[in-house]
């Protein structure tokens, strides 16, 4: 076979992903050359996007680039992968899935003792969990790669800023916290984004990488796309989504949140394994009949979707 090319974004993150990946490949036999992509502008289409269903903030300039056939593969965290992939893609493969828990940072153990207090994230999910316990508290948009957001976190006045524990070990950025002045603790109360700590390799569908997968966290990964599939209908929503598999059998933790973080419809359920994306619409379908798909619009019609 000749050499496979792996695309990649340029980020810290990004990079590490794609090292681990070309690790796992080169296990397997397969020959690999690492393409970073510089960004989206730079990669034509004869087609117009919308056409070939490419969507994703995260994903979009990656998805041109297999494509155009410019790249083999490409790597992500697969909890940034559209759970609707564009025309003739495919995820082709999972590496081990690494700790899929949300994290707040913070400056001072005195957070815990504040009647309120402004918490940074970009994320919906995140938001909604953090109000749903903490409905006194402020909530601030934090954008950009861990890098810049520990950084955003350290110049302003914010009392911490969560992030998932993945990102920042992968980034080698946990062991800096210390010399920041900043400290960490896991959060209980959330439930991970679908797929968060999964990285995903997307390929054309004339290439089968089946054979490098690690076949429980890709299972896990499509039962949770599934169940965020099922429920979203193309809505950014407040979801979490974890599947725990042993000896057989999964336990799901699911749930969906109102923005403000008020309403919240959850469930937590073991069954037998099975067909993942099949075992993932089920799980959906309980949120759905305890009222998901009515909050599903009400979502929709706040963010104006």
């Amino acid at each position: 076979m000749s050499k496979l090319k792996l695309g990649t974004r340029k980020s810290p993150l990004a990079l590490w992903q794609a090292y681990e990946t070309e690790k796992r490949l080169k296990e397997f036999g397969y020959d690999v050359e690492i393409v970073p992509i510089a960004s989206e502008g730079d990669l034509k289409l004869k087609q117009p996007i919308y056409e070939l269903g490419i969507t994703g903030v995260f994903t979009k300039t990656l998805d041109i680039a297999l494509i155009n056939g410019e790249i083999d593969l490409a790597v992500h965290s697969l909890k940034d992968v559209p759970t609707q992939l564009a025309n003739g893609l495919q995820l082709s493969a999972c590496l081990p899935r690494g700790d899929y828990r949300d994290i707040l940072v913070y400056k001072s153990d005195d957070i815990f003792e504040k009647e309120e207090r402004t918490i940074a994230t970009g994320s919906l999910r995140r938001k909604a969990f953090w109000l749903n316990k903490y409905p006194n508290d402020k909530v601030v948009n934090l954008r950009g790669n861990v890098q810049l957001r520990i950084q955003k976190l350290i110049d302003n006045d914010w009392d911490g800023a969560v992030f998932a524990y993945a990102g920042l070990n992968r980034s080698e950025i946990l062991k800096e916290l210390d010399s920041k002045n900043l400290k960490y603790t896991f959060i209980e109360n959330m439930v991970s984004a679908p797929s968060q700590g999964i990285v995903g390799i997307v390929t054309r569908e004339d290439l089968d990488l089946s054979e490098i997968s690690h076949k429980e966290s890709q299972i896990a990964g499509e039962l949770e796309r599934s169940f965020l599939r099922k429920l979203e209908g193309g809505c950014t929503a407040p979801i979490g989504g974890h599947a725990k598999i042993k000896d057989g059998k999964v336990n799901f933790k699911g749930a969906i949140l109102s923005i403000d973080g008020k309403e919240k419809i959850s469930i937590e359920e073991t069954q037998d394994l099975k067909n993942p994306e099949e075992l993932g619409i089920y799980f959906a379908e309980k949120c759905i009949a305890k009222g998901a798909d009515k909050l599903v619009e009400k979502i929709k019609a706040e963010i104006g979707k």
